[in-house]
């Protein structure tokens, strides 16, 4: 006699993932008209009405981030030309970190764009071809490691290659001073080559779902790499699983999450569309592997936002949120604009870390080659 199991009443977390999502994406577009406002000051040399930086645009510059919180591990200095980029990559990899890549599905608006596009790429193939065609997987796990052979030509450049002292003359460099405004003119006046490229992932994000963030996004590997630590996964209740195959269908990320007894992949965002999905209750649950407790999806979506906003807050109440360049250091630093380069070696680096700053350096910092 087949045994009969309860059925799951749980209310799904998608809408509140979804509104979540929603009110970062606003969150990015106020960020992005309060930084075109300052452009605009700089672009009128200052002879305009003067809005203040965003600190939140350091969230589009990852890999400075990154690097101020290796030059802080081995300093002790939060570096003052991105502060605000140090806390939020800290807050993202926290997050990730407990809640095992989250900050991809819950937070992250590149992740959110490239969700809506695949769904309607969904759509369409239903409607044209009747089913979804899947990437093969003997051609999906090639194309996955792009994203770790990008990330580990980062992390070999900034952990192995530069020296506390290189470290400091890039973030302390006008180059990087002006990244997020060069950032800013990249899009504003996008090249056709640019835009092309732009154009085709956009367009093979419609058949390919995710396919930046599945195949390109180095951001994507750190977090990826950190979620297999996280102590919280998705675990599956083998005695009362019916193998109706819906978490695995639900599943964005392709996981055979009907197939095993915990989730370990590193693609695993913890969106929580399987355990949504699993029509039994308590067979799909997010538990601790440390004390085996489960976590209720509404302590997930919360706690989610609370790291997030503790870490950052941390960054505002401690005043290293706000860099310390004045507008007059700007308004120096962008007549020269145009011809600022990114510093291509690392003796170039160290040289440069000998020249005058527009900001002061911390006397702490032992400028010998010997570091």
């Amino acid at each position: 006699m087949k045994q009969k199991f309860e059925r799951s009443k749980e209310v799904s977390i998608q809408k509140y993932r979804s509104i979540i999502q929603i009110i970062f994406i606003l969150l990015c577009i106020w960020i992005g008209v309060e930084f075109y406002l300052f452009v605009g000051y700089l672009e009128s040399n200052g002879s305009s009405t003067f809005f203040d930086r965003p600190p939140g645009a350091e969230a589009f510059l990852p890999i400075s981030s990154l690097m101020s919180i290796w030059y802080f591990i081995q300093t002790g200095i939060i570096h003052e030309a991105h502060p605000a980029g140090f806390f939020i990559l800290i807050a993202v990899i926290a997050v990730s970190f407990i809640f095992g890549k989250s900050f991809c599905s819950w937070i992250c608006p590149v992740g959110t764009l490239s969700e809506y596009i695949a769904d309607f790429g969904e759509r369409v193939q239903k409607k044209l071809f009747k089913k979804v065609y899947l990437i093969p997987r003997w051609l999906d796990y090639p194309l996955r490691s792009l994203k770790y052979l990008l990330f580990g030509f980062f992390a070999y450049s900034i952990f192995i290659a530069m020296t506390p002292v290189a470290l400091n003359a890039f973030l302390s460099s006008p180059y990087n001073v002006m990244a997020d405004v060069k950032m800013w003119y990249f899009f504003a006046d996008i090249s056709q080559t640019a835009l092309i490229v732009i154009f085709a992932l956009f367009v093979l994000s419609i058949p390919i779902r995710n396919f930046w963030c599945r195949y390109l996004c180095p951001y994507g590997a750190l977090l990826g790499l950190t979620t297999l630590f996280s102590p919280n996964k998705i675990k599956r209740n083998t005695e009362s699983c019916i193998d109706c195959n819906l978490c695995a269908k639900a599943c964005p990320s392709r996981i055979k999450v009907d197939k095993v007894k915990t989730v370990l992949s590193d693609e695993c965002s913890t969106c929580m569309s399987c355990i949504d999905a699993c029509p039994v209750a308590k067979t799909l649950e997010l538990k601790s592997v440390v004390t085996k407790e489960r976590l209720p999806k509404r302590v997930v979506a919360f706690g989610i936002l609370l790291i997030y906003v503790a870490i950052t807050g941390l960054g505002v109440v401690t005043d290293n949120w706000h860099n310390k360049i004045d507008r007059s250091e700007y308004l120096i630093h962008y007549k020269n604009i145009g011809s600022m380069g990114h510093p291509r070696t690392i003796s170039e680096l160290e040289k440069l870390n000998k020249q005058p700053i527009l900001f002061e350096k911390n006397p702490n910092i032992n400028e010998s080659k010997s570091q």
